[in-house]
């Protein structure tokens, strides 16, 4: 390893939660990217769906999302469904970003933007894609319960991964994401004591710092 390629932050290119943006999931990760901010260079993209406001909403901006489980514009981690609508857009907006932005050596998501990195992960197996990245980071991530997206979790994904999930999770309860490991080869686990966000404290720091530093040496 040379001098250079040590001191090179690691690139990750960051998938947003439902109903987010690049913008304000970035504002939501201070505290992690500040973890990190001498190992990992980030890098936020926002999905290409505009999600409907909520009618109690007072804020008429919805905010976006990879993909609809409803014809109407809808989603729902937990809906079994037929209906995928926006999926392939979203998936040629990664496709640019890699093209325009990258290259990436990994890809955090979290959320739906978590769930999402789980079908690019099963593509990225079966070789479908035309870029390539070496690890990845879900963050209350869950299985799509879409159909027309079971065939990506057929073969186990052999890329490196961290997985953190919350055990008060009351978005995506924990056994949702404990369910979506099954389909990984060998998952390394973070479960924390909170909710439905990226823990940032000195408890999950030297989880962190240990998968970045072994994804440094994989990627140099």
């Amino acid at each position: 390893m040379t001098e250079r390629s040590a001191n090179r932050p690691l690139r990750i290119l960051c998938l947003h939660g439902y109903r987010q943006n690049g913008s304000t999931f970035r504002e939501k990760t201070g505290a992690f990217r500040k973890l990190l901010k001498k190992q990992v260079e980030f890098e936020f993209m926002t999905s290409p769906l505009e999600v409907p406001p909520l009618e109690s909403a007072d804020d008429k901006d919805g905010g976006s999302g990879w993909w609809f489980s409803r014809p109407d514009d809808y989603f729902k981690a937990q809906d079994d469904s037929d209906c995928v609508k926006g999926f392939e857009e979203s998936l040629a907006a990664v496709e640019a970003a890699f093209k325009e932005k990258g290259p990436f050596d990994g890809i955090l998501g979290f959320s739906q933007g978590g769930a999402m990195l789980g079908l690019i992960c099963g593509l990225h197996q079966q070789g479908k894609l035309s870029y390539s990245f070496k690890f990845a980071i879900f963050v209350s991530a869950f299985k799509s319960r879409s159909l027309p997206h079971q065939h990506l979790y057929a073969e186990k994904i052999t890329l490196p991964t961290l997985h953190v999930f919350g055990e008060t999770d009351q978005v995506i309860e924990k056994p949702m994401s404990e369910e979506h490991l099954q389909y990984f080869l060998d998952p390394e686990i973070l479960m924390h004591p909170g909710g439905h966000f990226i823990p940032a404290t000195g408890a999950q720091k030297a989880v962190y710092v240990k998968f970045i530093e072994k994804m440094r040496e994989l990627c140099d």
